[in-house]
């Protein structure tokens, strides 16, 4: 059974910036898609960021020039750097990962944008 599990999540500052890391319990990354989510209460859940497993990015608009999706395959994680945050990116940040057909998902982590 694959288990990702997701950090660095936190309460940070408009303007702040955090790095979320989702690391994997074993090594799945060789071909596996790699995406953040992220659901703010009474909302629904939404894509943020994937990366495939040649590297290709995509964002949603609402995070596009703030914040960045990468991965490390050596270490089995995924990471979001997020720059210039605001009150609007407040939400569970899900990572998921698709491999062979199979989606898995983290457990999330609760960020916080506030002044």
């Amino acid at each position: 059974q694959v288990q990702l599990v997701e950090s660095g999540g936190g309460l940070v500052q408009p303007g702040g910036s955090l790095r979320l890391s989702c690391a994997a319990s074993r090594s799945i990354f060789g071909d596996a898609a790699m995406a953040w989510y992220r659901q703010a209460p009474g909302k629904q859940r939404e894509s943020v960021a994937s990366i495939t497993n040649t590297g290709s990015r995509s964002y949603a608009d609402s995070v596009k020039g703030r914040f960045t999706i990468s991965r490390d395959n050596a270490k089995n994680t995924v990471y979001l750097q997020m720059n210039s945050l605001n009150p609007e990116d407040t939400a569970a940040y899900f990572c998921k990962a698709f491999s062979n057909g199979i989606p898995y998902w983290g457990q999330g982590t609760q960020v916080t944008v506030s002044s």
